[in-house]
């Protein structure tokens, strides 16, 4: 074979791209726990705040009243509760040696700014997840708990009794998924006078939806042709509810240095739960996220990014600070479906 000149090693040696480089940055919209429980940014770190008992404002006391005589009356009290946040922090810091012979592709500072607040929100999320999207039995934290079943009780079904508050999974063509969502608004409804309006789920939940013969059947409404097609808003309609929210983030639950074990932080549930337009006066919610803005340099989340110098590690330190607390405001204003997948 004959040797020809110049080969491809002596016109080009490989080097990075300046142009591309592959990072796995999940997007910030992936993570919900602040849409869940609507944020508020608060000036302290721990306060109270002013509760209502809504009996007194939902019990029948209005009197008939005769000529010359005084009106019916009433009064009703008010109460407090309080929130205290707690900072997490996290940070990556940036060594003399290794940015000093960093390839122009490596832009160390930003990268570290990125990966510093993808821990933050990943921390955020699981700590959501722990406290109020995990199975248990009911009343560990929501008032109406139900759980996925293969075969559900055939007695008198009470979502507060975890002897009779099973369901069956809903990636299973019997299930009523349609029926348990109305059913536990209504519950709801019942008790506070206020009909939820979000839905969370588990992305493995919201993709047995999109394909429940049940769900399908509706959307299509016996349509000959074509595909009928269940999008999340189209989902939601169907459900009457303003939004249902995606817990499609994940995290490697693997510890460092052993293979990756990548998974869905939501699991396999679903909440329905009440959310207002806005935080305000005597404005009820299911949960709140107090976030301390008073941290000087803090966001209206609760976080704030530094970046200072470690001299006798002779490195730069890109550290994130997130003050919050999700408080849970109204246990009753919350359904939960645990593990509705077989």
């Amino acid at each position: 074979m004959p040797f020809i000149q110049p080969g491809r090693g002596d016109v080009h040696v490989d080097r990075p791209l300046t142009n591309l480089s592959l990072g796995f940055l999940q997007d910030q919209d992936m993570f919900v726990a602040d849409k869940v429980f609507p944020n508020i940014p608060v000036g302290n770190r721990s306060d109270e705040y002013f509760t209502y008992d809504r009996g007194e404002f939902n019990r029948d006391e209005m009197e008939e009243r005769a000529p010359g005589t005084q009106s019916a009356g009433s009064g009703y009290t008010i109460g407090t509760d309080n929130y205290s946040a707690k900072v997490y922090a996290f940070h990556k810091d940036i060594h003399d040696q290794v940015r000093n012979n960093a390839d122009p592709a490596i832009s160390l500072e930003r990268e570290a700014t990125d990966f510093v607040t993808h821990k933050a929100l990943i921390k955020r999320e699981n700590l959501w997840v722990t406290n109020y999207f995990t199975a248990g039995d009911p009343g560990d934290t929501w008032t109406f708990d139900v759980d996925g079943d293969g075969t559900p009780s055939a007695g008198s079904f009470d979502p507060t009794d975890a002897a009779n508050n099973q369901k069956q999974f809903w990636n299973v063509a019997s299930s009523t998924p349609i029926e348990d969502v109305r059913e536990g608004k209504r519950f709801v409804q019942s008790i506070t006078g206020f009909r939820p309006n979000v839905m969370t789920v588990g992305r493995g939940v919201f993709d047995a939806l999109l394909d429940h013969p049940d769900i399908v059947g509706r959307i299509d409404r016996g349509q000959t042709s074509g595909t009928a097609l269940v999008a999340r808003q189209t989902l939601a309609a169907l459900f009457e509810l303003d939004e249902i929210l995606i817990m499609d983030a994940i995290q490697n639950t693997a510890n460092k240095g052993a293979t990756n074990a990548h998974t869905f932080i939501g699991g396999d549930n679903a909440l329905l739960s009440y959310r207002p337009p806005a935080p305000g006066l005597m404005t009820p919610s299911a949960g709140y996220t107090f976030s301390w803005t008073g941290h000087l340099g803090a966001t209206s989340a609760g976080s704030r990014i530094k970046r200072f110098r470690m001299e006798a590690e002779a490195s730069d330190r890109v550290e994130i600070e997130m003050a919050f607390d999700q408080k849970l405001v109204s246990a009753d204003l919350g359904y939960f479906f645990g593990g509705m997948l077989s």
